[in-house]
């Protein structure tokens, strides 16, 4: 299934005004499971230091709802947010306009390309390296532009039934990507070679998570792939399984797994 057309209704919906939008960040904070363990991380390093004058990366930055979240903890962290989408680049600039933000800015970038030698304290990368296949190239550029101890947080599905695959025989539950999840060691070794040093690595998306992801993400695509119809139908389908995926959500981003479809990895300059 192609996610991004999916993408491009939901943004047509939720850009029309800037209440709308903001209500569409707060609910992809509560429906995406990886976003439960992104923040986790995120406010582990930003722990006292609201004060601090700090630049951040946002490489990949989709609909903007990292940057947005980001950009409400400190006035004194200036966030640049890049992505490939012309369209979706305009729309974030212009939202972020509207509501006055303005420690952060979107433009236009190629990750395979962007380099800003020695500029940020924080780079963030969730759920964008599946979907380039030049992967140590961008290691090497988000190094290169990370400051002395600056951290590169990621989040990407693992090569544990990522993407929904399972088998060999199986393919991609999103087109999109171009690998259907990293091995823990494997992309640890690729940040290796881009510079890195010290790498922490470990598996999101356990027992919790998979059940919430499909009821969450899974079965919703699908049906607005099948129809825009179904438009109609999410906030009824929610209201049955918003309760029992907030749940498990907060299970999976609070217990440590063994394996999961999921990883959630730290690298240091």
């Amino acid at each position: 299934m192609y996610y991004d057309p999916i993408k491009k209704s939901l943004g047509d919906v939720f850009n029309r005004t800037p209440l709308l939008r903001r209500l569409f960040y707060q609910l992809l904070d509560l429906l995406l499971l990886r976003t439960w363990h992104v923040h986790r991380e995120l406010r582990k390093w930003g722990k006292g230091r609201a004060d601090e004058a700090l630049n951040i990366l946002d490489a990949g930055s989709g609909y903007g709802q990292y940057t947005y979240w980001l950009s409400g903890q400190s006035p004194k962290w200036e966030i640049l947010a890049v992505d490939v989408k012309d369209e979706q680049v305009a729309d974030s600039n212009r939202f972020f306009r509207q509501i006055g933000r303005t420690n952060a800015q979107f433009a236009v970038q190629d990750l395979v390309l962007y380099q800003q030698p020695n500029s940020f304290d924080l780079a963030l990368s969730v759920d964008v390296m599946e979907h380039i296949l030049e992967d140590v190239e961008v290691f090497r550029n988000i190094h290169a532009s990370l400051k002395d101890g600056g951290m590169l947080l990621i989040s990407t599905p693992s090569d544990q039934g990522g993407s929904d695959v399972h088998s060999d025989g199986e393919t991609s539950f999103i087109e999109e990507h171009v690998r259907d999840g990293y091995n823990i060691h494997e992309i640890q070794q690729k940040l290796r070679t881009a510079g890195f040093e010290r790498i922490e690595a470990q598996y999101s998306y356990g027992e919790p998570g998979q059940v919430s992801w499909r009821l969450s993400m899974k079965y919703p695509i699908l049906m607005l792939g099948y129809s825009k119809w179904f438009f109609l139908l999410l906030p009824f389908y929610y209201l049955l399984t918003f309760p029992l995926c907030l749940v498990l959500n907060w299970f999976d981003a609070n217990t440590k797994h063994d394996s999961g479809t999921g990883l959630i990895v730290k690298a240091w300059k």
